[in-house]
């Protein structure tokens, strides 16, 4: 990222103002945070950019676009970018990492090279001796051009030409940093990121040992590896989490902080003993802030209205309920993110800490040290919170301490397995919650499941409504037309590519009172929900089939 050192001024004489005078002028930066940046980059040193990014004042998008139109250099979008081999070929992975530089394309020869640093004539030299071609000169956030290395260079490199390495030499050596067996885990990992993968499943077999990824919810077969590397590949893994290598007879748990690009992954790690060896599994965890805003997950105009209306509140309990991997997380913590943080005190408890966001206090579940929910949110209630976020209600104790909280004047969020939004209630009441506070206690539930979405660039419409529809209780519309899963290189023949969300979101009212006191059905309360304004799960993936953002056998694979 192209900086200037604002305490001294004009590190060039194309730069008429300091850095910081001119985010103040665009608006990005108040006087009394570029003052406080100011004072932190004397102490810190660095450039004042970086600072006031690190402080959380300014993103680094909007640094790089000051500074690109400060220097009269565009400004480029690398972030997902696929970049052709050739073009790769003609700078070094290492030239490319040392100076956060990445080539683009090549017209007419001449090379268009993303830089970091703009104004970086070192680097600039280096690149047109190295590819000897005339350079032109263009700049994207750092973060992004790190990403876009790891990501484009690693294609050239493939995990099958690792493996033979491993076999060519005469050790399967997972400890030296350099050794392929060590370079071989961390492209695993690495392809797994960027197939979007959820879950990496390294599962032994008699003759061989295959990888799986989970992605976009389904299992698919990545790599096999050779038999004779597969425990080399299950103790670096184990190393990494800080496992014990030695004990393969009893399940392990562990993590692993994986460096990607700028920015880091974590993997939660889990171990089991099978006949044929350790299966691991690991779950991956962006590491990084929450940046969508509740608008982009996928919520109806009508959902969204409501949830708004259920987070509005000052205080009361908010629950999302779903299966694992549904989402639930990132629907609470974008939902977190909508509240003025620097008013209110806001606290987390969670097993694991998935996400990070500014001004808010998280803290991991440590149920080995007797460090529970329920003995976490007791500690929590004494930290004069505002705003409690609770990773899982598992257990009645737990339950009855959140629903304690919310009638207390605190606003609580929390997650629940049930397979509805209405179905949350009867399982409280399981769990022990007296019946007469949950009208009062509860405020929102939002269920939710994750589908497939279509690929938008091979799927199909057809004429005529989806003969799926016929064969259910839905009506099709007469004249309507519904969308196919078709299958290109951009989706890897699957036909889908990412995932969208369905929601169904319930507000509890006055209508729900002498039922939930009554001990009324579930029938009954979905009736109410119904009459009270709330679309379900199954009619909201419908809207969505229909509007071509998945297809109605999508939404039948995971509803019915």
């Amino acid at each position: 990222m192209t900086n200037n050192r604002d305490s001294q001024g004009s590190a060039s004489p194309r730069v008429s103002k300091p850095v910081g005078q001119r985010l103040v002028e665009a608006g990005l930066l108040t006087e009394s945070q570029l003052d406080l940046a100011l004072r932190e980059q004397k102490r810190s040193g660095g450039f004042l950019g970086q600072v006031v990014v690190a402080l959380g004042f300014v993103n680094e998008e909007d640094v790089t676009a000051v500074l690109a139109d400060e220097h009269n250099v565009d400004m480029v979008v690398v972030k997902d970018i696929e970049i052709s081999p050739d073009i790769l070929d003609l700078v070094s992975y290492d030239t490319a990492k040392h100076h956060r530089v990445i080539p683009l394309s090549r017209e007419d020869g001449l090379l268009t090279v993303v830089f970091a640093d703009a104004l970086d004539v070192v680097a600039q030299d280096m690149v047109e001796r190295e590819s000897k071609h005339t350079i032109k000169v263009v700049t994207a956030p750092e973060a992004q051009i790190l990403e876009a290395i790891e990501r484009n260079y690693s294609r050239t490199s493939s995990i099958n030409d690792t493996i033979e390495q491993v076999l060519s030499g005469d050790s399967l050596d997972y400890s030296d940093e350099e050794s392929p067996m060590v370079r071989l885990v961390d492209q695993i990992f690495a392809t797994s990121i960027k197939c979007k993968a959820t879950d990496i499943h390294l599962q032994p077999e008699e003759r061989n040992m295959r990888i799986r990824l989970r992605v976009d919810g389904i299992l698919r077969e990545e790599i096999v590896i050779p038999k004779v590397i597969q425990s080399a590949v299950l103790a670096r893994v184990k190393l990494l989490a800080n496992l014990d290598i030695t004990e393969k007879r009893v399940p392990q748990d562990g993590r692993i902080r994986f460096t990607f690009g700028s920015g880091y992954v974590d993997l939660r790690v889990s171990t089991l003993p099978t006949n044929h060896g350790e299966s691991i599994v690991m779950r991956i965890l962006d590491g990084g802030a929450v940046q969508l805003s509740l608008g982009e997950l996928g919520f109806s105009p009508t959902d969204l209205s409501r949830i708004e209306q259920a987070i509005s509140h000052p205080y009361g309990m908010v629950l999302v309920t779903g299966p694992t991997g549904s989402g639930k997380t990132t629907t609470l913590y974008t939902a977190l993110g909508t509240i003025d943080r620097k008013a209110r005190s806001i606290f987390t408890l969670e097993d694991p800490i998935e996400y990070t966001l500014p001004l808010i206090r998280q803290t991991q579940v440590q149920s080995e040290v007797g460090m529970d929910f329920a003995a976490g949110l007791r500690a929590l209630l004494r930290q004069d919170p505002d705003v409690i976020l609770v990773g899982e209600i598992r257990d009645a104790e737990t339950a009855e301490l959140a629903t304690r909280a919310a009638l207390t004047g605190h606003l609580v969020f929390s997650t629940l397995h049930t397979n509805s939004a209405v179905g949350v209630i009867p399982r409280l009441i399981d769990m022990g919650i007296d019946r007469y506070l949950l009208p009062s206690a509860l405020v929102g539930i939002v269920g939710q499941r994750l589908l497939r979405k279509l690929c938008p660039v091979c799927r199909k419409e057809v004429d005529g409504p989806d003969p799926l529809l016929q064969d259910g209780e839905l009506t099709p519309e007469a004249g309507s037309s519904h969308w196919e899963a078709v299958g290109c290189d951009a989706c890897n023949g699957q036909g889908y590519s990412g995932r969208i969300a369905v929601y169904e979101v319930l507000l509890l009212d006055e209508s729900f009172h002498d039922v939930i006191l009554e001990g009324g059905v579930e029938a009954k309360m979905v009736e109410l929900a119904k009459a009270s304004g709330m679309t379900s799960m199954f009619d909201d993936g419908i809207d969505k089939a229909k509007q071509g953002s998945t297809t109605v056998t999508e939404v039948l694979r995971v509803l019915r």
